[in-house]
């Protein structure tokens, strides 16, 4: 039996937050806490939008986009090498740098005096809200595996949603009596707290004896092995779809309920209600997918997800819906993103064992900077109507279904058992 295997076996229990010397529902909020820093710097923005674009005179409504855009490019770029930093020297000490570097640039870009150094500690940012991401990621993985990995995170995002509802009221309520720089102050506070938490309560989860050495040939190894397994592979390719639905979504949300439905200071609580459909999701996930299994729940959700982005492209075609009809269709979408993102984190990573910091830098680098890429491209496709967001879903959808059955060898819905996970050890391209 391999390493990896064992590692998989004893990391499987609740237990395994113990590794951390806290209790489960410590560890939850804990996790959920720090990842929620790179939900409220993109969606506390939304509102702002406007008064940014005004604020430095664009003149083009669609270029206010890049600074959720470039936030996304900075947050997907920098992971490629936090994992190999997080697997030789440890979880604890890149958080740290991370949440550093996060909580600087935002009082920085309170400072902001043009639009370009805004975008350039945009950019910062990102970096810095990636070191945060790669090591709880990786922290939950050194805790946990399989489907108690996948039952955790959605008790994770539970808790993390949260943010995505009461970030863009915050941002709203900023803009409404201050100017917007004071939401850098006020996120760039939140990062001190968080930093200070970790400071004192987050303990290393990575022993000593099992770090990997940082050397080039060491990096190789490590990159050849996620690069070669077909299940990370194929899962990350639809990680990285699914990411350009969130990314479409989130640079055109504004524009969407704001010019073709005249929301108006109304968005936050439109938004709200769809983060809400997304953190019940995770709910129930996580409830569930002890029971089903995380291939049979996220598997469904993609072919369900699929169909209903194209009915919504074929109704967009004879003219704008109701405004009921496509917030319910959006608010559907996001509940089957929420997941289907979960699980297929959890999937891609199973394999993984002892690697994990390697494989979430990978599978999120991919992810996030390819997902950014695409769902930019469909944001600036905006066209003041629905056509180019449902087409889009739509298309990321089938291209999913494609990758996931290269994934699985053309099998969907196979229950992931103890013979499933070992076939997933072994899977290589």
């Amino acid at each position: 039996m391999s390493s990896i295997t064992r590692q998989s076996d004893t990391l499987g229990a609740v237990s395994g937050a113990a590794r951390l010397h806290m209790g489960l529902t410590e560890f939850v909020i804990t996790i959920a806490l720090m990842t929620a820093s790179v939900a409220i710097a993109i969606d506390s923005m939304l509102p702002a939008l406007p008064s940014i674009g005004h604020s430095f005179d664009i003149a083009d409504a669609n270029d206010a986009q890049l600074v959720i855009g470039v936030f996304f490019f900075g947050f997907g770029f920098s992971q490629i090498f936090f994992g190999s930093l997080s697997d030789a020297f440890g979880r604890r000490v890149v958080l740290m740098g991370g949440l550093c570097v996060f909580t600087l640039s935002m009082f920085a870009a309170s400072q902001a005096t043009s639009f370009e150094l805004l975008l350039a500690l945009r950019f910062i940012q990102g970096i810095g809200a990636a070191a945060i991401r790669i090591t709880t990621l990786a922290i939950v993985r050194d805790c946990f595996g399989g489907r108690e990995m996948a039952r955790v995170m959605s008790y994770v995002m539970i808790v993390f949603m949260i943010v995505p509802i009461v970030a863009p009221s915050f941002g709203q309520l900023v803009i409404s009596y201050a100017s917007w720089h004071w939401i850098f102050t006020l996120i760039g506070c939140i990062g001190s707290v968080l930093f200070f938490w970790a400071l004192t309560r987050m303990k290393e989860s990575l022993p000593r004896e099992e770090r990997l050495p940082l050397s080039v040939s060491a990096v190789l190894s490590g990159f050849r092995t996620v690069l070669t397994n077909r299940i990370t592979c194929g899962y990350m390719i639809g990680m990285t779809l699914f990411t350009a639905v969130i990314c479409a979504y989130i640079v055109t949300v504004q524009q969407v309920f704001g010019e073709i439905y005249g929301l108006g200071e109304w968005l936050p609580i439109a938004f709200a209600a769809t983060a809400s459909g997304i953190a019940a999701a995770n709910f129930a996930n996580g409830f569930f997918v002890r029971s089903f299994g995380m291939r049979r729940i996220s598997h469904t959700a993609m072919i369900l997800f699929t169909i209903l982005a194209a009915a919504g492209f074929l109704m967009s075609l004879a003219g704008t819906p109701a405004f009921v009809v496509s917030y319910v269709m959006f608010s559907v979408l996001l509940m089957f993103f929420a997941v289907i993102a979960t699980n297929f984190t959890a999937i891609s990573l199973e394999p993984m064992g002892h690697l994990a910091g390697t494989a979430t830098a990978i599978t999120g680098f991919v992810s996030t900077t390819g997902g950014a890429l695409i769902g930019g491209t469909v944001g600036q496709l905006f066209d003041g109507t629905l056509k180019p967001l449902f087409g889009g879903f739509a298309i990321f959808g089938l291209l999913t279904i494609v990758a996931t059955l290269w994934a699985e060898r053309g099998k969907l819905f196979t229950h992931p058992g103890d013979k499933d996970v070992a076939h997933d050890h072994g899977a290589q391209v």
